[in-house]
């Protein structure tokens, strides 16, 4: 109890939070977030603002991950901070693709927490995420999938299968796909094809290519293959998303 107090009087004479929070920016490879219970952030250290595209912390706050990132990812994010909040139990240590451009092979590992106001009741959830080739000890399965990741991204273009992927990451094909479900939520096929349409997504509004070139070169079989991955994925048409 004398600790707990000692503790709590040496934190109230603190003048701000951004003395503590200033030291996350000088871990390499880590970023930091903190947001209310409506997604807005009201914190963020220098990898986060590299994730969300910004040159600083002010750019991000008030603001949420729709303003960043696709609707999809975007959705994914909201849906895991609702459930740490509604539950009160922590994501720990969680492998997932990198938040940053699209198309980034980068894994990280992430873990979210709710935050309680005096009263214990939740109003928000603090996060971070470690990109693995930082972490000192890799987990086996997180180097395997590493090496696979950078070569999806690299050939997602191309007919990948989940026995070739398997092969790549040493694992017979059901521990393969059972291990990918579980680190990033999707099935491999799922995975690639948000690689593909992500990536579409970039060149619609960066080139000047055709719908049906952009389909080519993105790995679809035909137009209408694409329209409709794409708006599955992005829940709008390439056209539509193009015209925003």
């Amino acid at each position: 109890m004398k600790n707990a107090s000692l503790r709590r009087r040496f934190f109230e004479r603190l003048g701000s939070y951004e003395q503590v929070f200033g030291l996350l920016d000088h871990l390499p490879g880590l970023s930091f977030f903190v947001k209310d219970r409506q997604g807005r952030f009201v914190a963020l250290n220098r990898r986060g603002c590299e994730y969300c595209g910004i040159g600083s912390e002010d750019d991000a706050i008030g603001k949420t991950d729709y303003d960043f990132f696709p609707k999809q990812r975007a959705d994914e994010y909201r849906a895991d901070d609702l459930a740490v909040m509604q539950s009160g139990e922590a994501i720990l240590n969680r492998m997932e693709s990198a938040p940053e451009a699209e198309g980034s092979p980068r894994l990280v590992v992430t873990t979210k927490i709710p935050l309680r106001d005096s009263r214990g009741r939740v109003i928000g959830v603090a996060g971070l995420s470690r990109q693995v080739e930082q972490l000192r000890e890799q987990p086996r399965t997180a180097t395997a999938f590493a090496d696979v990741i950078e070569y999806l991204h690299a050939h997602y273009e191309q007919h990948l299968t989940t026995k070739e992927l398997a092969k790549k990451a040493g694992l017979s094909v059901s521990q393969f796909d059972r291990r990918f479900r579980a680190a990033f939520g999707s099935s491999p096929h799922q995975y690639i094809m948000r690689v593909r349409v992500e990536n579409a997504a970039r060149l619609l509004i960066e080139t000047d290519q055709t719908v049906s070139e952009i389909a080519h070169t993105c790995g679809f079989y035909d137009h209408a293959h694409f329209s409709r991955s794409f708006r599955r994925i992005m829940n709008a048409t390439p056209t539509q998303y193009r015209s925003r």
